[in-house]
This record gives C-alpha cells, structure tokens and sequence, in this order.
C-alpha cells in the first residue's frame, strides 16, 4: 500500500468509505495508508477499537475485495425477445433482435401492452412473468446469478413522472455520479451533462439549480443527457418523454449517438417515426413489428416542419411575444 491515497481513489473511488464507516478523519490525497494509520491518535483508535496494525489489514483485506468486484459496465451486442402470450392467452408472434444503436417505438392505446413490455426487458424476462415472454442477451437467456448481478446495470429507465426529493444542487449531484463512474475529469463531465441538458430544455439551468426546484421538463432532459453521457447501461427504456416540453429529435440522437439499445413507449409520431422499427400493441401482445418505409421517412420531414412551427408558437407564448402564422414570419 505504498500508493497514496489520491492513487487509490482514482481507481476506487468507494475505499473512502471505509474510513467513513469507522468514523475516521479523511485522509489527505498525498498521503500513504502507512503514513496514514501510523499518525492516528490514540483517541481515534479507541473509537475504533482497533489498533494501527488491525486497521491497516482491515483497509488492506476492503481495497482486496474492491478489487475483485468486477466494476466493468455491462456489455450487449444484441438483445432479443421472444413471443408471450397476449392477455387471452393466445400465442404472440414475435421474434425481435436488436444491436446498439437501434431505436424501436412502442405505439398503441393506453393499456395495450406497453409498460408491461418495458417491464419485461428491464428484469430480462425468462417466461416468468405474466406475458410468458423471454428476453435473451446475445443470443442466450439470462441465468439467476446473471440478472441478479446485472440489476441494475444493465437497464436504465426514464419514466413519464420524475421527481427529485434530494435536497443537492444539479453540480455536486451529477460529480457524485461522475465519480462513481472513476471518470478523471468529474467537473468537466457534470458541466458536460448540464450543456447538453440545456440544449434540450426549453428553459436553461445552471450548476447550483437544486434539483427539487427543476421543472418536469428541466428533470427530463437532465437524466437524458446524464443517461447518453455518465450511464453506463446499454439498454435504454423511455416512456412518453412527448410530454416533456423537451427537444424529443436531439433527446434520441443523444441516446442512440451514445450506442445504446433504446426502447420509446409514445404516442408522437414524429417520435415513432424517427425509430427504425416500431412495435404496434394490442390486447396485452405485439400485434405488428413495422420497418420505417421511405415514404414514411418523408413524412417525417413534413412532420417535423410542422413540429417546428409549433415550437416557434410554444416559445412565443412562453416569452410573451405575439404568436404569429408561418405567412406572417416568410
């Protein structure tokens, strides 16, 4: 342990709690462990009722079993999922594989199927749960011990509701996730993070927002920017982030741009449209699995004129100005 501990952190960021725990001091960067338990006073070792020898195995055996934990992200060259059963019990036809950077849509009336879908994928559904589907990675189903370590890893998930209940500034809550991550540069990442939520909410924020006074649509386009840069997972589920006030097209460029898996339950269709393939539900099942056609790729265009007529309005209210007709603006 000759290192010092800016060392030690740098690769392990959570050997910090170990001295949290035992209600010892922090010890500073430049400093060696030797160095460190060889200066504890004796009301410290007292506390914790080891002396200098004990504490100094203690934190050896802890960095030993840090070690072994294998911290490396999880990765997915491809994800299928087999037919279930729809809420009759009768088969679903489905037979889906995907590759990262893939967007597919989950369009159809409310209680059709969707989230349940979501939910599927998110615990790596085996033929255990109510749908009867199976969900593989790579080719091959997943066994207990493998979700039970991947939970939580594997899947990332932006819900339609999401509220903070923090009390934290935007700042130190995304460096603690930065860090987590061991990335070197943590503030330049959670400034990073900030930037590219700002391109994405209607009204910016800044690094020492608390995160209790961000509106629905500042909460949704901050964990879609923290999701594509600071989340490691490589699956990604997304539920109606239409109704967010947020730049939908450049919140699924960011996401796909990152090489992820990235699943949209919506009812836009410029959101639907601009997936490579879309799942159509119905009564509990997938009812159809349809390619984007060509035609359909130029409707998106029109669509998205359109859409941007609308944000034009939308932010002319919001600031106070007139709303004028695209005549009036040509």
């Amino acid at each position: 342990m000759a290192r010092p501990f800016k060392e030690i952190w740098r690769e392990l960021a959570a050997s910090r709690d170990f001295f949290a725990v035992q209600g010892l001091p922090a010890p500073a960067p430049e400093t060696t462990p030797e160095a460190y338990f060889a200066a504890l006073g004796e009301e410290a070792l007292t506390e914790t009722g080891c002396s200098r020898d004990e504490l100094s195995a203690h934190f050896a055996r802890f960095l030993d079993a840090l070690g072994r934990i294998d911290a490396a992200p999880p990765s997915v060259n491809s994800l299928s999922v087999r037919g279930g059963t729809d809420k009759r019990g009768r088969p679903e036809t489905l037979d889906l594989t995907l590759v990262p950077g893939d967007v597919v849509a989950l369009v159809g009336p409310t209680g059709s199927g969707k989230s349940r879908f979501l939910a599927d994928v998110e615990w790596l559904a085996d033929a255990d749960t109510p749908t009867g589907r199976r969900v593989l990675l790579d080719g091959a189903p997943a066994d207990a011990a493998r979700r039970l370590s991947l939970s939580g890893r594997l899947v990332a998930q932006l819900s339609q509701n999401m509220h903070f209940v923090m009390d934290m500034a935007v700042g130190p809550f995304l460096e603690a996730h930065a860090e987590s991550r061991l990335l070197a540069d943590v503030a330049g990442a959670a400034a990073e993070v900030v930037a590219l939520a700002n391109e994405l909410a209607g009204e910016p924020f800044a690094t020492d927002t608390p995160l209790t006074a961000l509106s629905g649509g500042q909460s949704r386009a901050l964990m879609i920017a923290d999701v594509a840069r600071l989340c490691a997972s490589p699956v990604v589920l997304v539920d109606e982030i239409e109704n967010a006030g947020i730049d939908r097209q450049r919140a699924i460029s960011l996401l796909t741009g990152s090489g992820k898996i990235v699943f949209v339950a919506t009812h836009d269709p410029l959101l639907a449209l601009l997936a490579t393939r879309r799942l159509v539900f119905s009564g509990g099942a997938v009812a159809h699995v349809l390619e984007t056609s060509p035609a359909e790729r130029q409707a998106l265009k029109e669509l998205a004129a359109l859409d941007a007529v609308l944000s034009r309005a939308r932010e002319d209210l919001r600031r106070g100005r007139t709303v004028a007709t695209q005549k009036e603006t040509n």
